[in-house]
Parts: structure tokens; C-alpha cells; sequence
């Protein structure tokens, strides 16, 4: 097999200029990208002037030639230099396929599958491209690895899928390096192997398949099957995107934004998210609403983010469901629309996303634009606290510790707390802190009382603030220092804290510390 030998026959038979049959072999090559040639717009130019010569097509077809019939076939198949007729064109094509005709196997099995000029049959296009394949047709083993990939018009059967994936990429069709590196980098069919997925990837790739150079831009991202390579990553994501390629012109806008592998753009990458966005990616569209939210790139136009986010909620996107009900809960960008903030919280929290479950949660326990129910909130509060989201964790404790929505249980509160407060959480930190200091839901100890205060206080949380200084007043816990005591109060009281406000007037009144 020597498909550019092949190719150069076709072009001088075209260019002999007596044979129709010539122009459209080749411009079935270009069509198909047959030997990298890909010249699409060339293979329009070729069939009109195989057209010109139809006569002799014609009569090849009715004369049984079934190169003839299924030149003739693509041509109404395509609408190329002939009116459209589908119908027609499956006609062509069965009478081909009666003949034997690998290509005219796998066309007709693509009316079949797609219900384009006869009744849509799966079944009959698996079969179809199953005759085809077995006569070594590299987009028939596609096909039909396709159909035994997603079980349409067979039994879903993944090894077999994989198979003739292989079967075609060793052929060359870009199409099946992509899909087997696909199943090689997610483990379907076959082992698990992100080297080979990503080899394949490449071999794709260099034959200009955008989907690859997409999915080779990820690998190089993330490092997985090659090492990483921000730049090469920022690359080939550059070339699917000038292919139109609405992932990589994401994935390319978010490199630009952050600044990734590539020198920071704001402005490239909200043109790239607009590309993707009005090709209806949701992401994009998420992305472009938020750099509108916060006038990155662009100038800041909250009801443009507000019809962005909508447009990507619509199509279940969850961030955008969270960002849309904090728009209608503020009134930020869209009218204050409570109802609606919830049901859009509720849309995300039913997709496991944890900050809308915590939204949502904050609003049942609030009754604001729902029913007021406690016991719903701590439901929520738990779903989004066994994700690890700290604000839940702490909210969820808070409910535990005074027994709102739950039966009342310090342990578990102090738990709760525990969990927010390694995360970092201030508040949680306070409150951990006051409940070693008391000795509630967990044994005393004034040592990890203060240490947990301190922390808190770090991030300038003023009770944290004032207890800390509380103790270092009456030396509970750590030596008593009038100075420390009251330079504490003096953060805590800068921060509004009324009883760190008295405390510190005192020490002013009595001339201590």
C-alpha cells in the first residue's frame, strides 16, 4: 500500500483531462486528506469540473463500473458540481456496495448511522462498516470503533473498540490515534498508559488533528505522559485554537490570562474565551462572564456577566449557576431576585458543588427566598462539609454547638471546628479556641486555647484577639503581661470590638500596662 503513489496517479490522470473518473479520485483524496494532502477547497474545484464530464460518469454507473457508481454517489452525496440528492446518492452507493466497494461500504454505513437519504439504522451501518473493515478500510475500522465505544448499533464492547482503533491509526487516520490515545489515557479497553496516550496524541497531531493537539496541549499542562511543558502546553493549544477548536481556545484563553507558559494577555484571553463562548462553550462563556464581573481584560459590565453566566448555566455549567444566584441574591448585575438565587443554588448543589450547597444551605437556615428549615441547612452544611469546605464545616459546628437543626452535641461541634480550623479558618479557630479555654465538648486545656487564639489573631480576627489578650491580663494559661494584654486589646478594639474597647479603657483608667 502506497497512498502518496496513489495520490500522484489520481492527480495525473486529473490532469490528463479527459477522465472524470480521475478528477474524482482525486478529489476524494483531498477531500479525505488521503496522503496529507487536504485540500478541501481543491476538491470542490475538481468535482465541478468532473461534472463538466458527467456524461461519462453516467454511463460508468449504469454501465455497473463501481468506481463510477460511488464517484457518482459522493458527488450527490456532497451536493459537489451536482444538485444534492441523498437519496440518489444511497442508491449509488448500495449499487457499489453490491460490488464489493470498501469506500462505498463505509458512506453508505454513514447515511445509515446518521438517517441522511434512508431510514437512520444503526445496525445496518455497524454492518455496513464492518464489510468495509474487513477489507482493511481504515475510516470503516473508525466507524465501527466508534459504534462498539459508545454501543450504538452493537454491544458496547471497549476491547473491540480499542481494536480497531489501533487497526486504523497504524494506517494513519488521525481520527483513530486520537480516539486510542483517548482510551489509553483514560483506561478504557486497555491499560492505562499516558506515555503511549500521549504518543499518540503526537502522532495525530502532526498530521494537524486539532482534537490531538488539544488533548497533547493537556498532557504537557498537567505533565502526564510527557514532562511538563507549560510552553509547549500554551502551543498546542494554540494551534487546535487556530483551528477553531473552542477547548484549546479555553484552555489557551486561561494559560493567557494567568499568565501560564506564556506572557500574561488579559486582552487575548478574553478574545479567546469569546471565540469559545460563541461556538456555546459553556466554560468559555463562564470565563468571559467573570473577567466582565470583575472588568479583567475588559471594561467591568456586570449585566454582560450576568447574560454570560446565564448563557452557561442554561447549559448546566455549575459554576455559573453559583456566580448567576449570587448576582440575583445581591442584586449585583441583575435585579435582587431571591427565588431565583436559590433555585440556582439548588441546581448546583444537586451537581455536588459545595459552595452552592452551602449557599443554599445559609438560605434555608436564614428563610430567605425559601421556606425557613433549619434541619435542611444542616443537611446542606453536611453534604458540602464532607467535601471538605471549611465555611461549612464551621457552619455546620456553630448549628451542633447551640442545637439549631440538630440535636445539640459539643463533640461534634468541636470536631466540626477542628476540620475548619486546620484549613485555616479563623472563625473556627476562635471558636475551637473558647471551647478548650471552657473545657466544652473537649477536655480543658488553656495551652491549645491559646495557641488556637493566636493563630486566629494572625489573620486579625478580633475576638480571637481579645481572648488572647484576656489571658495574657489575668495570666490564665500564659504569663500574666499588662503590655501584651493591652496592645491586643488595642488591634481587637481597632476592629469594633466593644468589649476589647472597655477592657483597653480601663487599663487607660487605672494607668496599667
Amino acid at each position: 500500500k502506497d497512498v502518496v503513489k496513489a495520490v500522484e496517479l489520481f492527480r495525473r490522470a486529473a490532469d490528463d483531462g479527459r477522465s472524470s473518473l480521475g478528477k474524482c479520485c482525486l478529489a476524494f483524496a483531498f477531500d479525505t486528506g488521503l496522503g496529507n494532502v487536504g485540500e478541501r477547497v481543491r476538491a470542490k474545484e475538481l468535482y465541478r469540473q468532473a461534472a463538466a464530464q458527467l456524461d461519462e460518469l453516467v454511463e460508468g454507473a449504469r454501465d455497473g463500473d463501481a468506481m463510477a457508481q460511488f464517484h457518482l454517489g459522493r458527488m450527490h452525496d456532497k451536493g459537489a458540481g451536482v444538485l444534492q440528492d441523498l437519496g440518489k446518492a444511497a442508491e449509488l452507493y448500495r449499487q457499489a456496495v453490491d460490488q464489493g466497494r470498501a469506500d462505498a461500504q463505509n458512506s453508505l454505513g454513514v447515511m445509515y448511522e446518521e438517517g441522511r437519504g434512508v431510514e437512520q439504522d444503526t445496525g445496518k451501518a455497524a454492518e455496513l462498516y464492518r464489510q468495509a473493515a474487513g477489507q482493511g478500510h481504515a475510516l470503516a475500522r473508525f466507524n465501527l470503533g466508534q459504534m462498539y465505544e459508545e454501543g450504538r448499533g452493537v454491544e458496547q464492547d471497549l476491547g473491540k473498540a480499542a481494536e480497531l482503533y489501533r487497526q486504523a491509526a497504524e494506517q494513519g487516520d488521525a481520527d483513530a490515534q486520537n480516539n486510542l490515545g483517548v482510551m489509553y489515557d483514560k483506561g478504557l479497553g486497555v491499560a492505562q498508559d499516558a506515555g503511549r496516550a500521549a504518543e499518540l496524541y503526537r502522532q495525530a497531531a502532526e498530521q494537524g488533528d486539532a482534537e490531538a493537539h488539544n488533548n497533547l496541549g493537556i498532557m504537557y499542562k498537567h505533565g502526564r505522559g510527557v514532562e511538563q511543558d507549560l510552553g509547549k502546553a500554551a502551543e498546542h493549544f494554540r494551534l487546535a485554537a487556530d483551528q477553531g477548536h473552542a477547548w484549546a481556545q479555553n484552555s489557551l484563553g486561561s494559560m493567557l490570562e494567568e499568565g501560564l507558559g506564556v506572557a500574561q494577555d488579559l486582552g487575548k484571553a478574553t478574545e479567546l474565551y469569546r471565540r469559545a463562548a460563541d461556538q456555546g462553550l459553556a466554560e468559555a462563556q463562564d470565563n468571559l462572564g467573570v473577567m466582565y464581573f470583575q472588568g479583567r481584560g475588559v471594561p467591568q459590565d456586570l449585566g454582560k456577566a450576568a447574560g454570560l453566566f446565564h448563557q452557561a448555566a442554561d447549559q448546566g455549567d455549575t459554576s455559573a449557576r453559583v456566580r448567576l444566584g449570587l448576582m440575583y441574591k445581591k442584586g449585583r448585575g441583575a435585579e435582587q431576585d431571591l427565588g431565583k438565587a436559590a433555585e440556582l443554588f439548588r441546581q448546583a448543589a444537586e451537581q455536588g458543588d459545595a459552595d452552592a450547597q452551602n449557599h443554599l444551605a445559609l438560605m434555608y437556615k436564614e428563610g430567605a427566598g425559601v421556606e425557613r428549615d433549619e434541619g435542611r441547612a444542616a443537611e446542606l452544611y453536611r453534604q458540602a462539609a464532607d467535601q471538605g469546605l471549611a465555611r461549612a464545616q464551621f457552619s455546620l459546628g456553630l448549628m451542633y454547638s447551640n442545637g439549631r437543626g440538630v440535636q445539640e452535641d459539643l463533640g461534634e461541634a468541636a470536631e466540626l471546628y477542628r476540620r475548619a480550623a486546620d484549613q485555616g479558618l479563623a472563625e473556627a479557630q476562635n471558636n475551637l479556641g473558647v471551647m478548650y479555654e471552657m473545657g466544652r465538648g473537649v477536655p480543658q486545656d488553656l495551652g491549645k486555647a491559646a495557641e488556637l487564639y493566636r493563630q486566629a489573631g494572625e489573620e486579625g480576627h478580633a475576638s480571637a484577639l481579645f481572648h488572647l489578650g484576656l489571658m495574657h491580663y489575668k495570666g490564665r494559661g500564659l504569663p500574666q503581661d499588662l503590655g501584651k494584654a493591652a496592645e491586643l486589646y488595642r488591634r481587637a478594639a481597632g476592629k469594633g470590638h466593644a468589649s476589647a474597647q472597655n477592657q483597653l479603657g480601663l487599663m487607660y483608667e487605672d494607668g496599667r500596662g
